[in-house]
């Protein structure tokens, strides 16, 4: 592919900024629905998103890195940071956009900005607090009552507050987690490099490291966020998209390349992991 990453200010809008506030919000699904549920990668030049994932399966690709969340989350997208999404028709939350100088003059308060880094957290029992947040933001946004401005500033400021402390948690977590634990996961990542085309299960990958299957589930759970199997087919699914986009091979060479013994078998894998057969997968592309 050739060409120059795309730059929006809103995805797919050609006006520079469709509101005179400095922030924008609306639901996922409002935008994309419209384009077939999958945002093609772009980025912004100078606007900070905010995804809240309430239910529904979305697919992340942040600077090359993919994520898949079946649970509640949210994620933020820097400003100059390549990304895009693909979602579910029954995809539930919301998109919070936020123009650079909000976000500086709000985070200066806060002893860290909260929204330098693309960074996923996931709900974990805090729905209940997460869906009144972003509920009361979408009604305040779509309402031009008295005290407006400085009640959107109150709760947005309450996101980066409740996003800081996220933050915080996690380098705790990560502290406590061991050595041994990181490293670990860091030589199943590189057998599954060596091994994902040849379709080992996952006790074969455990027996290599001396762990049992459940172990190795723990650790990459908790580091990784997925389970030992999510990562290798993660890992399997990345090359067939390279494949598929950047070469010229058939669908049943890529499946070949990749150890499918049919290309049939290649077929569901693909529709089962992206909701599209290979070739349309292609050609959207």
């Amino acid at each position: 592919m050739t060409g120059q990453v795309p730059v929006f200010k809103l995805y797919g809008e050609d006006r520079a900024w469709p509101t005179p506030d400095l922030i924008h919000c609306e639901s996922i699904a409002e935008r994309s629905r419209l384009h077939g549920w999958e945002i093609s990668a772009h980025l912004h030049s100078d606007l900070l998103q905010v995804l809240y994932i309430q239910s529904g399966h979305a697919e992340v690709e942040i600077d090359g890195q993919v994520r898949v969340l079946d649970q509640a989350a949210v994620q933020v997208v820097p400003a100059l940071c390549v990304h895009g999404f693909r979602f579910s028709e029954d995809i539930q939350g919301h998109v919070l956009t936020l123009a650079q100088p909000m976000v500086e003059h709000l985070g200066a308060a806060l002893e860290r900005p909260p929204l330098t880094q693309a960074v996923c957290y996931l709900a974990q029992g805090q729905e209940p607090r997460l869906d009144m947040l972003f509920a009361t933001l979408a009604h305040e946004y779509g309402q031009h009552e008295a005290g407006r401005e400085l009640m959107l500033q109150s709760l947005i400021s309450a996101l980066l507050v409740w996003l800081v402390r996220q933050a915080l948690a996690n380098e705790h977590e990560e502290a406590l987690l061991s050595d041994r634990g990181r490293h670990h996961l860091r030589r199943f990542q590189g057998v599954v490099e060596a091994h994902y085309s040849e379709h080992r299960p996952l006790d074969w990958y455990a027996s290599q490291l001396g762990l049992s299957v459940a172990h190795l589930n723990s650790l990459c759970r908790r580091l990784a966020g997925q389970s030992g199997l999510q990562l290798i087919h993660q890992r399997l699914l990345l090359e067939a998209k390279r494949n598929l986009v950047y070469t010229s091979m058939t669908v049943a060479q890529v499946a070949d390349s990749l150890g499918f013994s049919e290309a049939a078998y290649f077929s569901r894998f693909f529709r089962r992991m992206t909701g599209l057969s290979p070739r349309a997968f292609r050609e959207r592309r």
